[in-house]
């Protein structure tokens, strides 16, 4: 357990043992090929049909489709009212990361790995079937679970044979649905239904290639509409992601 970056959320975070009682809830990331955020924002008009295709991702066990709202556009005429700054770094992170300088909606990012645009589904598809060959021998396996309002984050050891890199254990507080009415801007009149949307994406560890535990209490990041969460383990400042999981109904 050495080398643990744990933050104190609100006084409320903790390390523990590894027995634990029996979970009302639990998620591994067994099946998981691939992380997939989108950045997205409400006053983009090619946005929408990006945000279709993600709605359909979500409803994939094996792959978490994320939606992080960002507030680039907000000078246009209508103020996302779901973007948070933070996001718009981390899209920014990425541009520098994987070298190109590139930030503009709809911009998907796979696995860390890759960005395309959202709205080509044949693609994302070659994205996501891509960079979860990359590194299907090295993914480390993380597991949820929840019980009694807490919630349990277990980081396995890197795999046998494999270097580990140090890396940052984000947890996102994620609303499955969420339909915002658009009244100005370049989607003036419509209504959106946005799917898996981040209220809350925070770093609460860094893993060094051994078993990691971190119990949570569920009030110390579940607020507001928030009803699934998910933890991603990621390289670097916005590099591959190398484990996820998520939990729904905590």
């Amino acid at each position: 357990m050495r080398s643990l970056a744990i933050l104190a959320l609100a006084g409320l975070t903790e390390l523990i043992g590894p027995s634990v009682v029996s979970a009302q809830a639990v998620a591994t990331s067994a099946q998981v090929k691939a992380v997939y955020e989108l950045y997205t924002s409400q006053g983009c008009s090619s946005c929408p049909a990006a945000d279709a295709v993600l709605g359909q991702l979500a409803k994939r066990e094996d792959v978490i489709a994320l939606t992080l709202p960002v507030d680039i556009w907000d000078y246009l005429g209508w103020r996302d009212t779901l973007a948070r700054p933070e996001f718009t770094e981390r899209q920014k992170a990425y541009a520098r990361v994987l070298g190109d300088g590139m930030v503009y909606t709809p911009q998907a990012v796979v696995n860390g790995l890759v960005h395309l645009n959202g709205i080509n589904e044949e693609r994302v598809e070659r994205a996501i079937e891509k960079t979860a060959k990359l590194f299907s021998a090295s993914r480390v396996s993380v597991k949820l679970s929840a019980t009694d309002g807490k919630l349990l984050i277990d980081v396995a050891p890197a795999p046998k044979g494999v270097m580990a890199k140090e890396a940052t254990v984000w947890l996102a507080a994620i609303t499955s649905s969420v339909k915002v009415p658009i009244a100005r801007g370049e989607n003036q009149g419509r209504t959106i239904v946005y799917s898996n949307v981040v209220s809350r994406l925070m770093p609460i560890g860094t893993w060094d290639g051994k078993k990691m535990v971190v119990h949570l209490d569920r009030r110390s990041f579940m607020q507001g509409t928030a009803d699934r969460c998910a933890v991603i383990l990621q390289q670097g400042h916005g590099g591959p992601i190398v484990g996820a999981a998520l939990l729904d109904g905590i």
